[in-house]
């Protein structure tokens, strides 16, 4: 269903020089991700509880802000080497806006993976033919929060029962989907499947796809545009993050709040 896309791209408008300002929030839920606009929303008094003031950075109360560390960094909290996961689980807004407040993440970035057309565009993803999957980067220190950590979340803030389907958003571009960087993220994602799947945590089987991400070429890992990045701190009361992303945090908190950044 292309329209969860194309709903979602004019939200470029927002952040980008050569775009205009912020959607303006929806009056119901939508069945998608929201129409953003070309009009402003005003920045001077939006309800409760999404207050912020003018000028100030656009915060959810109790989220953590986000940090600017580079990936290039060569150690981690705790000094030891970083490590990188890259997962799938449909609408990217959702994903970054829950592993970027857990313990022992430095950056977390959105972007596209497994295609067959380099570099690609947000439009030429929604159009269903490149083949990548929506998924996000996520650079963390292994010895504040486990790769298999990281699965353990993954299973409980999307449906991996549902194949190329996160609730109305449907197309091959929301799969849920690990890509492993070797054996061992392999090997742990196989792992924690199992483990999943014998606690009967979800009521149908996990379809979960298991890719070896591509180090070059048009199937590696590419940044999404600009203004996905940090989408729902920035764009708090666009319709689709209050409907959809914003209830997705509200629970990934409620269930991972020993393991989030105070």
């Amino acid at each position: 269903m292309r329209v969860a896309c194309t709903l979602r791209t004019a939200a470029s408008t927002a952040l980008a020089p050569a775009r205009a300002a912020l959607p303006r929030p929806l009056a119901a839920a939508p069945a998608h991700r929201a129409a953003p606009t070309a009009r402003a929303v005003p920045r001077t008094a939006p309800p409760a509880p999404f207050a912020f003031a003018p000028g100030a950075a656009t915060r959810l109360p109790g989220l953590a802000p986000r940090r600017a560390r580079s990936v290039a960094t060569a150690a981690g909290e705790s000094g030891s080497a970083m490590a990188t996961a890259f997962l799938g689980t449909g609408c990217f807004w959702c994903t970054e806006a829950c592993y970027e407040q857990l313990k022992g993440v430095s950056k977390v970035a959105s972007g596209y993976a497994g295609g067959s057309v380099p570099n690609p565009t947000y439009e030429q993803v929604c159009g269903k033919k490149t083949g990548h999957i929506e998924c996000i980067r996520v650079d963390f220190d292994p010895a504040v929060v486990s790769y298999k950590e990281l699965l353990e979340v993954f299973f409980t803030i999307h449906d991996p029962t549902t194949p190329d389907r996160q609730g109305n958003d449907v197309g091959p571009q929301y799969a849920s989907a690990i890509f492993y960087t070797d054996e061992e993220q392999l090997a742990t994602a196989r792992q924690v499947i199992e483990e999943v799947t014998t606690a009967k945590m979800w009521p149908a089987p996990i379809v979960t796809k298991l890719l070896p991400l591509a180090t070059d070429g048009a199937a590696r890992f590419w940044p999404a545009e600009g203004y996905h990045q940090g989408y729902y701190q920035a764009n708090p009361r666009q319709g689709y993050c209050m409907f959809v992303v914003e209830p997705k945090v509200a629970k990934f908190r409620a269930k991972w709040a020993a393991k989030l950044i105070k």
